[in-house]
């Protein structure tokens, strides 16, 4: 019922080389020995998932006083959002670390696609000798890429390409200013990259995962007090932890970090995978996932302190990952974050960094700075073929997207609309034909656990239209568990709604990875030349 891979250890790469595809990084600044976490409490407290919107297979710094993560993105692009923090408990969204996915034609739907491919686990770290952001992953067990920026919001550019494709790997800055990567499945290496990060030095194999473990993977590379760690998931139900006092090479010793934990999320998974950060009063969290489908994988934090002998302990609540813990004693923020929900009318001339495309766009097929402008790039039936899809992360646990679009320049085979977007999906939208506009909503989009299409979609329900703006509204439950609910509805005044069509049950299989997401389009299915205006786009919960 619930997708919390604790009956799936196999990693994401042998389940994608079998059917379908996950985790990795880490360098933060540290200093001086961790005391209790305890000494972190203040008088608030927080609740988790600290974000309820699926960022997954984290990677947590704190450069000064503020706070960035890094998540997975797999074919939606630009891709590795950057998250930015003061209190570890309220983020927003800074930009992207990888600006498009310039991996092969596959990612801009050019004779092939990249669903569940792209970005997976990947590193994020800070390099305070060159005050140098460094992103780092590898693509299709192929090459590692690093892109670099000195503010987290960008501009990102690609530094190198190394041949070794590092996978779920972590960077370590070392206090000599010394990178290292540590990496791999089941069996753990240990790469040295040259000063300048542009190429492998040496790698060597540190570890062999004993087989009353599994499989462990997702590495997250630090150094705490003179000792090396490497921070590694069992997917998807345990953590584990490896240190070294000899160095990054190791050896390396291991100790569990947690097995099959109760969770936060009523229904989710273990909390597993992420990374830890220390405060800048010497305390420590470890910022990790939930699976929780059908909305995806949300972060969750919970303090942690240490044995006196160097080992991480999670703090628990009755047993169980905390719900809620005291918030983290930090310096009041500077500002607010950007809230994740809210209005976008698409008056600048960049889209806000809360929004990704299905596979890289066009970029001469759409604008923004008086509404988004949607011209149509591809012609298909299929929308999982079409370029130039732009998705937002769903709000959990429930929430409504309201969009407010001018069709008057569709074209005859045009297919319009709001989309609940993943490997089962619904939209409602306009269909015109012939010169006549309707509105229609349809559901059976299908694809197999090889992400072919099998079903393009059956129209459910319709209703006449007149005039040339709609509002389209789409609602989603995407608390963890099977036959949740989503819902689609109208309006041609922009304030009463009639819903159109029966309720779509969202997909909550695990192995697409990425949770649902509200997806607007625009293609067509006879000749390019159409486009829709969107003048408003509304998150809201309830």
């Amino acid at each position: 019922m619930v997708p919390s891979w604790p009956h799936h250890p196999l990693s994401r790469r042998r389940a994608l080389t079998a059917a379908t595809g996950l985790v990795a990084g880490a360098a933060l600044p540290l200093a001086g020995a961790a005391p209790d976490a305890s000494a972190s409490s203040a008088a608030a407290t927080y609740t988790n998932p600290v974000i309820w919107q699926d960022f997954a297979d984290i990677d947590v710094i704190r450069v000064g006083d503020t706070y960035y993560a890094s998540a997975s993105t797999m074919h939606y692009s630009p891709g590795a959002p950057v998250l930015r923090s003061y209190d570890l408990v309220n983020w927003e969204i800074a930009g992207h670390s990888v600006p498009v996915l310039d991996f092969g034609a596959k990612y801009d739907l050019n004779g092939g696609r990249g669903y569940v491919r792209g970005i997976w686990a990947s590193s994020l770290a800070y390099r305070p000798s060159n005050r140098t952001f460094y992103w780092l992953g590898q693509i299709d067990f192929a090459k590692t890429y690093v892109y670099t920026a000195t503010a987290a919001e960008g501009p990102w550019s690609r530094l190198t390409t190394i041949g070794t494709a590092y996978y779920d790997a972590g960077l370590l800055v070392d206090t000599d200013d010394t990178l290292y990567v540590a990496y791999g499945n089941t069996t753990i290496n240990v790469a040295q990259l040259s000063p300048d990060g542009r190429t492998q030095v040496r790698t060597q194999q540190v570890f062999t995962t004993p087989s009353s473990v599994g499989t462990l993977e997702g590495s997250r590379f630090y150094k705490i007090n003179g000792q090396y760690y490497i921070f590694l998931t069992r997917p998807a139900n345990g953590q584990y932890i490896l240190k070294s006092s000899s160095g990054p090479f190791g050896p390396y010793t291991m100790r569990q970090v947690l097995l099959d934990l109760r969770g936060p999320i009523p229904g989710g998974g273990v909390p597993h995978q992420g990374g830890l950060v220390q405060t800048q009063n010497g305390a420590w969290y470890y910022l990790a996932f939930v699976d929780a489908y059908p909305g995806g994988r949300m972060p969750a934090l919970a303090p942690v302190t240490w044995t006196s002998d160097g080992w991480p302990v999670v703090q628990l609540v009755n047993g169980a990952w905390g719900t809620t813990y005291p918030s983290p004693a930090v310096p009041a923020p500077p500002r607010p974050v950007t809230p994740m929900t809210g209005v976008d009318t698409f008056n600048s001339t960049a889209l806000s960094p809360r929004w990704e495309w299905n596979h890289n766009p066009d970029n001469t097929k759409w604008s923004t700075g008086n509404g988004l402008t949607l011209r149509t790039a591809t012609v298909t039936n299929d929308l999982y073929w079409a370029r130039n899809t732009l998705t937002h992360r769903i709000q959990g646990p429930t929430s409504t997207a309201t969009v407010e679009l001018d069709h008057s320049a569709m074209r005859d085979g045009d297919r319009a609309g709001l989309a609940l977007l993943r490997d089962s999906s619904a939209w409602i939208g306009l269909k015109r034909d012939g010169g006549v506009t309707r509105i229609a909503m349809v559901g059976g989009l299908t694809m197999d656990t090889n992400w072919n299409t099998t079903g393009t979609g059956t129209e459910l329900a319709s209703a006449p239209v007149s005039g040339s703006r709609i509002w389209l509204r789409a609602s989603a439950d995407i608390r963890p568990g099977a036959g949740r609910p989503g819902t689609f509805s109208y309006s041609t005044d922009g304030t009463n709604f009639t819903r159109l069509g029966p309720d779509f049950t969202l997909g909550n299989d695990w192995r697409f990875f990425m949770g649902y997401r509200f997806a607007l389009f625009n293609h067509a299915t006879q000749a390019l030349g159409g486009a829709v205006r969107v003048t408003r786009f509304e998150l809201s919960t309830p």
